[in-house]
């Protein structure tokens, strides 16, 4: 199987949605199922069915989440040595060059990519045209709204 980067945020982030829904929520889930059960006749009752397809997916977000953190490899941005360069999980600022419009952004994996607090995903076009170019380095992003020229302000390590 691929291997998939994740930073050490991500991971953790997802270590403990997976414990919150096997530590509260399942157990929660079953005690429903169970208190439904008890109230009789299961195929008319709602809150029997609502229950049990709470646990269906519950159980299915379990089984992802296992799955993704057991193909991820984790990568830890502030162990690499800073070289300027933009790689997986730096933070990266940029400027508009028609605009002087500056933006920053951390690369990171596609399960953690949030555009509102500025994470894009390593896939993204933004993020294709960034990785392997150095501060200072002026790139042409292919985006859908059309080419734009952005300079590579600062490169960190966070």
């Amino acid at each position: 199987m691929n291997r998939v980067p994740m930073t050490a945020a991500g991971e953790k982030a997802l270590r403990e949605e997976l414990d919150q829904l096997k530590t509260v929520d399942r157990p929660r889930v079953i005690a429903d199922i169970a208190e439904a059960r008890e109230h009789g006749d299961l195929k008319e009752n709602a809150e029997y069915h609502a229950a049990r397809e709470q646990q269906g997916f519950i159980e299915g977000r379990i089984q992802e989440l296992e799955a993704k953190l057991s193909n991820c490899q984790v990568i830890d941005v502030t162990a690499i040595p800073h070289s300027g360069k933009v790689i997986f999980g730096t933070t990266v600022t940029i400027i508009n060059l028609d605009t002087d419009e500056s933006k920053t952004y951390q690369i990171v994996g596609d399960d953690e990519a949030d555009i509102k607090v500025n994470k894009i995903s390593v896939n993204s076009p933004i993020a294709r045209g960034l990785v392997g170019k150095e501060e200072g380095d002026i790139v042409n992003i292919q985006t859908p709204g059309g080419a734009t020229e952005y300079e590579i302000d600062e490169v960190a390590h966070i």
